[in-house]
């Protein structure tokens, strides 16, 4: 907890000894990267003091345990979210919290596989939750009803970037014009459309459409808009 907040902690008497080669925030960015560039599995104490050319016993001096560095790392990101415009329109706003929630997801991957749970809360992500209640603040919600909407805002945003970035991966390779071109015609050859008519009918037409198993971007466009439909009819009918 304290490192989580270790900015807005008095500075403590240096003590006699070697001074630090470096920061913990280096650390951070580092293990960020690190993350950002081979996957969650690939962090780890070893691989950061590699990276900055320690040995794995002197990161500890700057980091107690891979837990402690995951919590940091999580934070920090948080904290580069993009504040939201207050003079925008509500149903902007709204939009701009899903958003933003899917956009750091998308760009670091990663944050996908921790465990959301129970997870410290630091400096960088409360000040991202601040700013998310400045985008309500006024909107005619009550202070719980605020919390739930950012609640709802982001589990729909997280639930679609999972869905992002697996397309992503998939791409890599295998585009999904070319999947499409080889299971499309499999698929219209193998099921009985007699049993499935209107899987077989809705089915064709999304295909036709899509030219790919599906479509995150315009999914999250759709199911954001209706979402905040009913956000916006709640918050207006008070």
């Amino acid at each position: 907890m304290s490192l989580l907040w270790r900015h807005a902690l008095p500075l403590r008497p240096v003590g006699r000894g070697p001074k630090q080669a470096i920061s913990v925030d280096e650390v951070v960015r580092t293990a960020v990267a690190i993350a950002d560039r081979d996957g969650y599995e690939k962090v780890s104490i070893r691989a950061v003091a590699s990276e900055l050319g320690l040995g794995p016993m002197s990161l500890y001096t700057y980091v107690p345990s891979k837990e402690a560095l995951i919590v940091l790392m999580v934070d920090a990101v948080a904290e580069a979210d993009a504040p939201i415009d207050a003079a925008l329109p509500l149903r902007e706003r709204m939009a701009a919290i899903a958003h933003g929630v899917r956009a750091e997801l998308i760009a670091h991957p990663w944050l996908l596989e921790v465990p959301p749970w129970r997870l410290v809360l630091g400096p960088g992500r409360l000040r991202r939750y601040e700013r998310q209640l400045e985008a309500l603040d006024g909107s005619g919600l009550p202070d719980l009803e605020m919390d739930r909407v950012i609640a709802v805002l982001s589990e729909f945003a997280t639930g679609n970037a999972r869905m992002a970035v697996a397309a992503r991966r998939s791409a890599r390779e295998m585009s999904d014009a070319q999947w499409w071109e080889v299971h499309g015609p499999l698929l219209t050859e193998l099921m009985p459309v007699a049993d499935f008519p209107l899987s077989g009918r809705v089915g064709a037409a999304v295909g036709q459409h899509y030219q790919a198993p599906g479509d995150p971007d315009g999914a999250f466009a759709y199911g954001l808009a209706r979402l905040i439909d009913g956000i916006e009819g709640r918050s207006t009918s008070r």
